[in-house]
């Protein structure tokens, strides 16, 4: 077929990437975070071309890929504009280049002494913002590995370390697209499910233009899923280590695999449960090894000190786009009035910890569609209750979704954006209404799909994708 034939023949869809080509590149290059509209605009424009694309092409799998990836890369030159989280990542990838421990310097106390080690230390300082500035880096080691790669490939560009960054999270999305094609045909489930998240506006602006590294976690995760599904779970251990050591989050994950290794039907079908569940403790024990091994050339007393700290943060002192948490926090202020968060925090933690368990021993995990299932709604648990929940948090979410029947997180991705509309407000202040109605459809959506819609339906669309 020529060119010009293949043109006649999907002008459409040709027209619709062009569209969104032109829109992310808006998005890229022509927007400031404050400005709300244009933000808004940008975003339902995107998502609805997105979704007709799926729609339509969602059986030519080689055509979603490459237009994914072409969206990727009109980001490629493009300076963050809705987080600058990625000042951080360029200062703690500079400090290791430069021999020091990231983990042991607050970039407050370096530059009031005026001895920050890197090139351009002020502008970075200036561009990560005072909250970041007074805490200590909580990046786990393989995620400060992807800083190290961009500050030595970089050099002195604070571009040029974006574009190194930028690349390694769009093959990090390449990985999850090919494992997760991969397990989903292992699950019998279609190929074309993983555009829900490769194809995403949600996906490519958060991960691949605000240079969150959720999108490496997310690979490592598949990965593991993917190996242990095959029955090499050694390897799958050593995967989810390295998904622990791009972001904590998979740690939540680690006690619901204990019904897949104990209990599941057909898996080493010669071994015992009593050797099945020796196997288990080795999965245990090889993720806990190589993720301890990969902190060991931070180690230090100091360090843990730090570090833990920083991670006990997001329970005790943060507090941005909160559902749950919030209304328990105006109901604690008519008791008490101040500081909700200490201890709203701790009660929160002991919740996600006991639901956890609950889905661990209550629930069936013993097949890899169970366990992803009992994955989505344990991380769903700790979102809903956590005090803060940024955006590109959701994208854990929503690589579970694409292989269970559940699409809350998919309507999430969507209305997440909501949340960036207190950057328009003074003092980037949160408006109530507006986190009520994000999560007025999540929770709306959640509770027709998880409680109120009929199995048959669920059938029906189980096959309708089939």
């Amino acid at each position: 077929m020529s060119w010009m034939s293949y043109v006649k023949l999907h002008k459409i869809s040709i027209l619709m990437v062009v569209s969104c080509m032109a829109f992310y590149w808006a998005f890229a290059y022509g927007l400031e975070r404050t400005d709300l509209i244009k933000l808004l605009t940008l975003w339902t424009a995107l998502f609805f071309l997105g979704y007709k694309l799926y729609t339509i092409k969602k059986y030519d799998f080689k055509f979603l890929m490459v237009v994914s990836i072409l969206f990727r890369l009109v980001f490629i030159l493009a300076i963050p504009n809705l987080s600058q989280d990625f000042y951080r990542f360029i200062w703690d990838g500079r400090m290791i280049v430069e021999g020091f421990n990231p983990y042991l310097y607050l970039p407050n106390d370096l530059m009031a002494q005026g001895t920050a080690p890197m090139a351009q230390a002020q502008e970075l300082y200036n561009g990560m913002g005072e909250l970041s500035a007074e805490h200590f880096t909580n990046y786990p080691p393989i995620n400060q590995l992807c800083f190290v790669i961009a500050g030595l490939l970089s050099g002195k560009s604070i571009l040029g370390a974006a574009v190194v960054m930028r690349t390694l999270i769009i093959f990090a999305d390449i990985g999850t697209l090919y494992f997760g094609k991969k397990l989903l045909e292992r699950l019998s489930l279609p190929a074309h499910l993983i555009f829900l998240y490769f194809l995403n506006p949600f996906i490519i602006i958060e991960l691949t233009g605000n240079l969150h590294f959720e999108g490496v976690m997310v690979f490592f995760l598949v990965w593991s899923l993917y190996l242990l599904h095959k029955g090499k779970w050694w390897l799958s251990a050593i995967v989810l280590a390295l998904s622990i050591s791009v972001k904590l989050i998979p740690l939540l994950f680690l006690p619901l695999v204990f019904q897949y290794f104990v209990k599941r039907d057909g898996f080493l079908p010669q071994e015992t449960k009593i050797k099945r569940f020796i196997t288990l403790i080795g999965y245990y024990l090889i993720v806990g090894i190589v993720t301890v091994t990969l902190f060991l050339p931070f180690f230090s007393s100091a360090f843990i000190n730090n570090y833990g700290e920083t991670v006990g943060l997001w329970f005790g002192n943060f507090e941005f786009n909160g559902s749950l948490y919030y209304i328990a926090r105006e109901i604690g202020y008519t008791f008490r009035g101040y500081n909700e968060i200490q201890i709203i925090g701790k009660i929160i933690s002991l919740l996600v910890f006991l639901f956890v368990i609950a889905i661990t021993f209550f629930r069936k995990n013993h097949d890899m569609a169970k366990l992803i299932t009992a994955m989505l709604f344990a991380f769903s648990f700790y979102l809903f209750t956590a005090t803060t929940v940024h955006p590109w948090y959701i994208a854990t979410l929503l690589i579970l979704s694409v292989f269970t029947k559940y699409r809350f997180p998919l309507v999430w991705s969507a209305v997440i954006i909501l949340s960036y509309l207190a950057y328009g407000n003074a003092g980037d202040k949160e408006n109530p209404w507006v986190i009520g109605l994000e999560y007025l459809v999540v929770y709306g959506y959640f509770i027709w799909e998880v409680f109120l819609k009929k199995p048959s339906l669920l059938k029906q669309r189980s096959l309708d994708h089939s």
